[in-house]
C-alpha cells in the first residue's frame, strides 16, 4: 500500500550550522545546477535511479522522479557561523571551487549571509570566532536559535525547513546523566551544564521548532536518549552521524567484498592528510578522538570478528590524521591492508585516495536534506536508520548495532523508498525461473 505523503508545495529552507567549505560547496553547486552550468554529480537523489519490479519490466526511474522531493529551484539556504563572511567570501577562502566558477555565482552566493553562531571554544579548541551569540544560559541560546529559525522561515517564505550540521568536530563526549531524559537535558540547558555542546543546542532548537535534523560530524549532537525522546515527541526525523566521505567510504566498499570472499585480514592501517579547517580542528587530540571513534567502528561491524574468528579475530586497525595546511581541501588517504587467503598465504592491498572532501560531502548534505523532508512529509519520525548510507557512524535504534556495509545500506534505503510508493521490495532472490515452473 502506498504511504500517504504530504505534497511537496512551497519552498524548502535548508539551514546549515557552519558556513565553511562543505556548506558553501553545496550552496554554490545548487546555484550552478539551477543556472544549467553544472551537473549534481555524486547526489543520489538527483543522479541515481531505482529498479522497480522484475528486471524484465525495465522500470528504472530516477529517484527524483520516483518519490516527491523538493525541486532544487525551490530551495532557500540559511546558515550560522562564528565568522561573518558571506557564502561567496567563505567559499573563496575555502579554496574548494575555482574562483572563476565562484565569480559567476557571486551575486547568489553573496546573498547567503550567516547568522551569529552558538560557539564554545571548550568544545573546539583550535577555532576562535567572534561572530557569536551571547546569552545568560544555554537555554537562552537555544531560544535565540529558534527565533532565527522562525524569522528565516518568514522572511524567505518557506513552507518547510530542514537542518543539517556542517560545522566542526567537537571534543569527544559520552552521554551522561544530563543526556538521558528530555527533562534532564532541558534542566541542563537552564543551568549551563558543561556537558551540553553547541551542536546539541542546535539539534534541540531544530527539533523544538518542528524541523528534521541531521548531524554531519561525529559529535553526539542528537545521538543520545533525550534528543531521541524529543524527536519522537515532536514527530521529527533525525539522523547521523558524520558524513561518509573519503577513506571510510572506501572501507565500507572494500571490507564487504573481502568478507564476501572469506578472505582474512591481519591489519588495516589508515593515515590521512588534511589541510582544511577540518584538519586544523582535528589537530587537537580531543577532537581527533571523536573522529577516531567514528572511523574505527565500521570494520568491526562489517567483518563481525566474533562470527568469523579465524578470519578477523586478531585484526589490528590503526588510524592516523595529520594536519598539513598546503594540502587545502584536497585531502589524501593511504591505506595498507594485510590480508591472507587460501591456506593462510599472505597478500597486501594498497590504496591511495586523493579526494576532495567537500566535493564528496556536499551532495550528501543535499540528499539528506531532501530525504529528511520526504520522511517528515511521510509521517516518519525518530531515528531514520534507512539513511545510514550517508553516514560514517550511523545512528541506530537502542540496543541495535548500526549497519556499516554500504551495499546493505543501499538496499535498505531503496527498499524504504519502494515501500513508501507501494512497490514490491526487491531482495535479489532471482526466483523468476521457479515461478515460471
Amino acid at each position: 500500500m502506498k504511504t500517504k505523503i504530504e505534497k511537496c508545495e512551497g519552498k524548502l529552507g535548508i539551514l546549515l550550522p557552519g558556513l565553511g567549505a562543505v556548506a558553501t560547496t553545496l550552496i554554490a553547486g545548487v546555484f550552478a545546477v539551477r543556472k544549467g552550468i553544472a551537473l549534481p554529480i555524486g547526489s543520489y537523489t538527483q543522479m541515481g535511479s531505482i529498479r522497480l519490479g522484475k528486471r524484465t519490466e525495465n522500470r528504472n526511474p530516477k529517484i527524483k522522479d520516483f518519490v516527491p522531493l523538493a525541486n532544487l529551484k525551490d530551495i532557500e539556504f540559511g546558515a550560522w557561523d562564528i565568522f561573518p563572511d558571506n557564502a561567496y567570501e567563505s567559499a573563496s577562502k575555502a579554496g574548494v571551487l575555482d574562483q572563476q566558477q565562484l565569480d559567476v555565482l557571486k551575486s547568489e552566493l553573496s546573498g547567503v549571509k550567516p547568522m551569529k553562531g552558538v560557539f564554545d571554544q571548550h568544545f573546539v579548541h583550535n577555532l576562535d570566532g567572534h561572530h557569536v551569540k551571547s546569552a545568560p544560559t544555554k537555554m537562552d541560546l537555544a531560544k535565540a536559535l529558534m527565533k532565527d529559525i522562525e524569522q528565516f522561515k518568514e522572511e524567505h517564505h518557506c513552507s518547510r525547513l530542514v537542518m543539517v550540521w556542517c560545522a566542526s568536530t567537537e571534543i569527544y563526549l559520552q552521554a551522561g546523566p544530563v543526556h538521558q531524559t528530555l527533562d534532564a537535558f532541558e534542566e541542563g540547558l537552564r543551568n549551563n551544564d558543561p556537558n551540553i555542546a553547541p551542536s546539541m543546542i542546535y539539534a534541540y532548537a531544530a527539533l523544538k521548532s518542528g524541523i528534521p535534523y541531521a548531524n554531519g560530524a561525529p559529535n553526539l549532537s542528537c545521538d543520545f536518549p533525550a534528543m531521541v525522546e524529543l524527536a519522537r515527541k515532536m514527530k521529527n526525523p533525525i539522523g547521523g552521524k558524520d558524513f561518509k566521505t573519503g577513506q571510510t567510504l572506501m572501507k565500507t566498499i572494500i571490507a564487504p567484498g573481502l568478507k564476501a570472499r572469506n578472505l582474512g585480514i591481519n591489519g588495516w592501517f589508515s593515515t590521512n592528510i588534511l589541510g582544511n579547517r577540518d584538519g586544523e580542528v582535528l589537530d587537537d587530540p580531543e577532537s581527533f578522538k571523536t573522529k577516531e571513534v567514528s572511523k574505527l567502528g565500521s570494520l568491526d561491524n562489517i567483518l563481525e570478528p566474533k562470527l568469523n574468528p579465524d578470519l578477523y579475530h586478531d585484526l589490528y586497525h590503526k588510524i592516523r590524521i595529520n594536519y598539513y595546511p598546503p594540502r587545502g581541501d584536497n585531502n589524501e588517504s593511504w591505506d595498507n591492508i594485510d590480508i591472507f587467503g587460501w591456506l593462510g598465504y599472505k597478500m597486501q592491498i594498497k590504496i591511495n585516495f586523493l579526494c576532495r572532501d567537500s566535493i564528496l560531502a556536499a551532495p550528501i548534505v543535499l540528499d539528506l536534506a531532501l530525504l529528511l523532508d520526504l520522511a517528515k512529509r511521510s509521517g516518519m519520525y525518530g531515528i531514520q536508520e534507512w539513511l545510514s548510507f550517508f553516514f560514517k557512524s550511523p545512528q541506530s535504534l537502542p540496543d541495535l548495532p548500526p549497519q556499516h556495509d554500504l551495499f546493505r545500506q543501499l538496499m535498505k534505503l531503496e527498499n524504504t523508498l519502494r515501500h513508501l510508493q507501494g512497490e514490491n521490495l526487491i531482495t535479489h532472490l532471482g526466483l523468476d525461473y521457479y515461478e515460471e515452473l
